[in-house]
């Protein structure tokens, strides 16, 4: 049985005193011997007693700093070789802690795939599904589940990503398109997200907004090709369109053609000077960061 002499489990946790002890005894239920993290990112209640109560070992930010500052802070906090990062509002089931560790023993990051139905309303599930749709796209790999929390990783593997983790909630999707585009082995493991204790603190439009921004944003900085390539396509499909709608009305070669052409151009090579940027920063990344 699974006891967790080699594992860190790492909460972040902002304003969960009603759920917080319940989640770490739940996690010492599972894993005796676990070493489990509580990052309090500046509460205002009492979730940084309620969780030492339970048996966590607390560390408190000055200030309520952002979900994805406060897992930074609780993986380097961590002294095990397997790092569990998971949400202290009870969402995630302490139970499901033995298949995701099991999945580590072969996996990079083991990621707990969410049944859409158990924790989204109907804005969230078509949002999260956009979501993974572009994510599959960038990466070229069944992403079942981007914005999940509950995921194993092996600490000495994602401290070298730590630098590219935004302080906000969009830190999964940074982390597992930074693992799949730097060719990391994924694993998605079904699980079922309960009702979570409290309201969300997640933004459907803010936060939405941001996660677009985030899978953009990572696609380019480890596949820049993969978004160049198209604009850079749009730009001469529309030079080519409206040169034979000039050639047949004017029948002559316009400036709008040539302006659409050169755009192309220089997008694709944009392109391909942004993929050899890219293959210093997997250097970066195999040395440590």
């Amino acid at each position: 049985m699974e006891r967790g002499s080699d594992v860190s489990v790492v909460i972040p946790a902002y304003c969960e005193e009603a759920a917080i002890a319940g989640t770490v005894s739940k996690i010492h239920e599972r894993l005796p011997e676990a070493e489990v993290i509580v990052v309090d990112d500046g509460s205002g209640d009492r979730t940084a007693e309620e969780a030492r109560r339970a048996g966590a070992y607390v560390w408190s930010h000055p200030y309520n700093m952002g979900n994805g500052a406060a897992v930074k802070t609780g993986i380097r906090l961590a002294s095990r070789d397997k790092v569990v990062l998971m949400d202290g509002d009870g969402q995630h089931d302490p139970n499901d802690l033995p298949r995701l560790l099991e999945a580590a023993q072969t996996y990079d990051m083991v990621v707990g795939a969410r049944d859409p139905r158990s924790h989204a309303n109907g804005f969230r599930r078509v949002a999260n599904a956009a979501y993974n749709m572009l994510a599959r796209y960038a990466t070229k790999f069944p992403v079942k589940d981007l914005t999940s929390g509950y995921r194993v990783v092996h600490r000495e593997t994602v401290l070298r990503y730590l630098y590219l983790l935004p302080n906000t909630f969009s830190y999964p999707t940074t982390l597992t398109l930074a693992y799949l585009r730097s060719g990391r082995s994924v694993c998605y493991v079904p699980i079922q997200a309960r009702r979570r204790s409290g309201s969300s603190k997640i933004k459907p439009l803010r936060d939405g907004t941001r996660f677009l921004l985030i899978i953009l944003k990572i696609t380019t900085l480890f596949s820049p090709l993969r978004i160049f390539l198209p604009v850079s396509g749009s730009f001469f499909l529309l030079g080519l369109a409206n040169y034979a709608y000039t050639y047949f009305t004017v029948h002559r070669f316009t400036n709008m053609s040539a302006l659409l052409f050169i755009t192309s151009v220089l997008l694709f090579m944009l392109g391909l000077i942004s993929e050899q940027i890219t293959q210093l920063r997997y250097d970066r990344v195999e040395n440590g960061g």
